[in-house]
């Protein structure tokens, strides 16, 4: 068996180079990404300030509070005050998972819409390799790049992708277990 596996030719590489980062950043579909990303993380962010900064008045009339209040009532009340810092901290994690999970998601959709452009591209240009750019050291012609035309057809194909913020994947049993 390894002899006829030996005897067996090696095909020639013939490689093509794409930058995923530039199609995720120059994109139609990447920009537009980007940009509800970039909304949702401002709305998130306004919504979470003002909770902060509700929270901080509140902690400071407490503190105001605390020497003329009776030992089981200010336990209670700073008590009540932690969970509520607790809990705005518990949404901001929250809220930056959900950023997260719908990028991720986005990003997917975008490999998805991709795959079958790549194969196309490959199978045009005679290609039977696809090597990211980074991994790229040297290149002494620039034709090897075939990212402008995934670009181009990427757009056809999926000039826009509407964002949903998700819940984030549950942790598998094996990472719970840890």
């Amino acid at each position: 068996a390894t002899s006829a596996v030996a005897a067996t030719p090696v095909p020639q590489p013939r490689i093509v180079v794409i930058d995923r980062a530039a199609i995720m950043q120059f994109s139609k579909a990447g920009q537009d990404i980007a940009k509800q990303i970039q909304t949702y993380a401002a709305q998130a962010k306004t919504d979470l300030t003002a909770q902060g900064r509700a929270l901080q008045t509140e902690g400071r009339a407490l503190q105001q509070q605390v020497a003329i209040l009776a030992p089981d009532i200010k336990a209670k009340r700073v008590a009540a005050f932690q969970a509520k810092e607790q809990a705005l901290q518990g949404a901001a994690q929250k809220k930056d998972e959900q950023l997260k999970a719908g990028l991720f998601a986005a990003r997917q959709q975008m490999e998805k819409a991709l795959g079958p452009i790549l194969q196309t591209i490959v199978k045009e240009r005679g290609a039977n390799m696809v090597l990211d750019k980074q991994a790229v050291v040297y290149a002494s012609n620039p034709a090897f790049d075939i990212t402008g035309e995934a670009i181009q057809k990427l757009n056809e194909k999926m000039p826009s992708y509407h964002v949903t913020l998700q819940a984030p994947p549950a942790p598998s049993s094996a990472v719970a277990q840890k």
